[in-house]
């Protein structure tokens, strides 16, 4: 099998001077937030002249803002990506974002998301010389604590990097270095979207880049307020980024059936406490009334050892609540498996996944309390979801051959 030819680098400082020719692209920020955030890019880029859009702000107070930031030219873009704010992007912001790329005949990006303000100086400065020093798609790497980006570690993270070989933590991060070719890729496969009335579709960079050959490099940016999505609906959640990270899979198949994986990653430890941890108990409650009310739809997308261990599951005290990392990856390549084949219902099919979700969120954070770091949980998950990868595509290939 071929290997992944994407180049993936991990650097905690950036070396070099960023472009001269950077477009800086910002989400609708309030007054307040907007002014930091100027302000920390403008430190960041100090002794360099870029462009800096930003949506909804007007002319006169562009030119305003602009006296008070000498190296920054601030633009009002209506073509700035995220119209909406979203933690999210969209098809429409990368077609917008390359047209936006065009007339201000920038050769690189930087694209920062919500709550911009909080990104350290130095992240903004190492994701943009990434880029200058000739990479395509740079990616930040935040320091989170164990009760945040829980659905990016059970779920984006090792299915990314098992699939397509992207090592980055964050596969769909808020903040992304762009150099103009990663940028016109993106556009690309955003417009398939856009045409079919499906401005809202998400793409993936990291997954884009990896099935292109481009290089992708991961950057150590510290501590950032994540912004959570709005009304904290968890079945909304995995259901929007679920249906587009299957639909992404089944795409691009034909790349990651040859494609060969493996490496893995330096280990960031930290101390936790068990104040860090939540109740689990509503967790595994939800578990437990979902495996009475769902094994119908369960037993249509899951073989029968996966269905026995979830039996074991359900009945299990909550001191030996455990979800073992194979029989999470063989659950979600088995979910993955259904979308493809319209096993039932698409919003069933993810519907019936976050209980099973809430399950290993609760086995995670119980294995934490023994203490076991959680970053260490999710780099053996994730080597696991690798090594399984052979599951998936022998199901994928012949479905028939391993149907319950």
């Amino acid at each position: 099998m071929a290997a992944i030819s994407s180049e993936v680098n991990t650097s905690s400082t950036a070396t070099a001077a960023p472009t001269s020719k950077l477009l800086v692209v910002l989400t609708p920020l309030p007054p307040e937030a907007l002014e930091a955030t100027l302000g920390r890019l403008s430190l960041a880029f100090i002794g360099n002249n870029i462009t800096v859009s930003t949506p909804d702000l007007g002319t006169d107070a562009a030119k305003s803002l602009g006296q008070d930031f000498a190296n920054l030219d601030i633009v009002s873009d209506a073509l700035a990506a995220s119209p909406s704010g979203s933690w999210l992007l969209t098809a429409g912001d990368f077609v917008n974002l390359y047209k936006s790329l065009q007339d201000h005949n920038a050769v690189a990006c930087l694209l920062l998301g919500p709550e911009a303000q909080t990104l350290r100086v130095e992240a903004m400065r190492a994701l943009a010389s990434a880029i200058s020093n000739g990479g395509d798609l740079a990616v930040p790497r935040y320091a989170t604590g164990p009760r945040e980006g829980l659905v990016n570690s059970a779920l984006l993270y090792p299915v990314s990097r098992a699939i397509f070989g992207g090592q980055p933590r964050f596969p769909l991060a808020l903040d992304l270095g762009l150099s103009r070719r990663m940028v016109e890729k993106l556009a690309t496969v955003a417009q398939r979207f856009t045409a079919a009335s499906q401005g809202d579709a998400l793409i993936w960079p990291v997954a884009e880049a990896c099935s292109s050959g481009y290089s992708v490099i991961e950057v150590e940016a510290g501590a950032r307020s994540l912004p959570q999505p709005a009304g904290g609906d968890l079945n909304a959640v995995l259901a929007q980024v679920g249906a587009s990270l299957f639909a992404m899979i089944e795409t691009n198949a034909a790349f990651w059936q040859r494609s060969r994986v493996g490496g893995g990653r330096q280990v960031t430890k930290s101390p936790i406490g068990s104040d860090d941890m939540p109740d689990v108990e509503p967790m595994i409650e939800s578990f437990r009334v979902a495996y009475k009310n769902l094994q119908e739809i369960w037993s249509l997308v899951l073989p029968p050892n996966s269905l026995l261990a979830l039996k074991r599951l359900s009945q299990a005290p909550a001191e030996a609540f455990k979800m073992g990392d194979s029989l999470w990856a063989r659950i979600v390549y088995d979910f993955i498996l259904a979308y493809r084949l319209r096993t039932i219902n698409r919003g069933h099919l993810l519907g019936a996944l976050t209980p099973l979700y809430l399950a290993w969120v609760a086995s995670h954070f119980l294995l934490a309390r023994t203490g076991v770091d959680p970053e260490v949980h999710i780099e053996e998950m994730a080597r696991t979801f690798e090594s399984d990868k052979a599951y998936l595509v022998s199901r994928w290939r012949w479905p028939d051959r391993f149907n319950p």
